[in-house]
């Protein structure tokens, strides 16, 4: 492991510690960040994002938490392994993580392409986590796999998003944020795509190919997940088809489902009082 030099971060009336550091694997480093104290929070980005994609949850939820953002392989400041990463390898890394940083009963919030690693995570170690946020993602759940109830919304939904995602592409619009944040909030828009784009060494399209090939698990799979979860939706999201994510839901033992309005693929990154005020309620609950 790698230390960093580092600062501690300020916060009204006072600061929080911080810590940033490499995690060696067998075939990269991951990079990590820990800052502030308290029960520890995980946040695992999307394929769009890196440990940076949560600047607006790390800064609320630090003064109570210590939380813990860190970038998949491949993903900046992180190293890529030969071949490139693979998702399999995702829980591994972050079950490394949590050892090393000696974390006790983490909440692991996973965005998009995160709940891959939160979902396999919590299904191959029972009981390491306390419990899951699932934002805008199955990860290797098929949502196609969700019953015939679904069936109807998953249809209905999936008509719309591809005429949202051609037309969107053609006038620049990143699908992970959305024609309404690009319309209403152009500079997070922008942002998003900076971030996004540190990656210059990452093939992400064979990531994604990596990624949609490992969804092959059928939504009863969910039900071997005993702790308390909760999905979060964009109402407008032509990424993730969030019509389903209900069903998704009622397949666990103890989840719920919220969606936020106005929000597309990225509710934590468009819409973060919203996100963060759903994120506090279910922590709340769990103590």
């Amino acid at each position: 492991m790698t230390t960093i030099p580092t600062q501690p971060f300020a916060l009204p009336g006072g600061s929080a510690p911080r810590r940033r550091g490499y995690l060696q694997r067998p075939d990269c480093r991951i990079y990590f960040e820990v800052t502030g104290s308290g029960p520890a929070l995980i946040f695992a980005h999307g394929l769009g994002g890196n440990y940076m994609s949560w600047w607006q949850q790390v800064a609320h939820f630090a003064a109570t938490h210590s939380c813990v953002t860190f970038s998949h392989r491949g993903f900046a400041p992180s190293e890529t392994p030969p071949g490139g990463p693979r998702p399999e390898d995702y829980a591994g890394d972050l079950e490394a993580l949590i050892a090393h940083l000696e974390l006790r009963d983490p909440v692991l919030v996973g965005q998009s392409m995160g709940g891959w690693t939160g979902i396999d995570l919590a299904l191959k170690r029972p009981g390491l986590l306390k419990a899951l946020v699932l934002s805008a993602t199955s990860g290797p759940i098929d949502p196609t796999q969700t019953g015939s109830a679904a069936a109807g919304a998953f249809a209905a939904w999936s008509a719309r998003s591809q005429e949202a995602l051609r037309s969107g592409s053609a006038r620049g619009i990143h699908p992970a944020v959305g024609a309404r944040a690009a319309e209403e909030q152009p500079a997070l828009h922008f942002l998003y795509r900076a971030m996004d784009e540190l990656s210059v060494g990452l093939d992400k399209e064979t990531l994604r190919g990596r990624l949609m090939a490992a969804r092959n698990r059928p939504a009863s799979d969910l039900a071997a997940i005993a702790i308390p979860a909760l999905w979060i939706t964009g109402a407008e999201d032509v990424v993730f088809p969030s019509p389903v994510a209900p069903y998704l839901a009622a397949a666990m033992p103890r989840a719920r489902h919220a969606e936020v309005e106005r929000a597309g693929h990225s509710p934590y990154f468009e819409r973060p009082a919203a996100f963060n005020a759903l994120l506090a309620e279910f922590l709340a609950a769990l103590s």
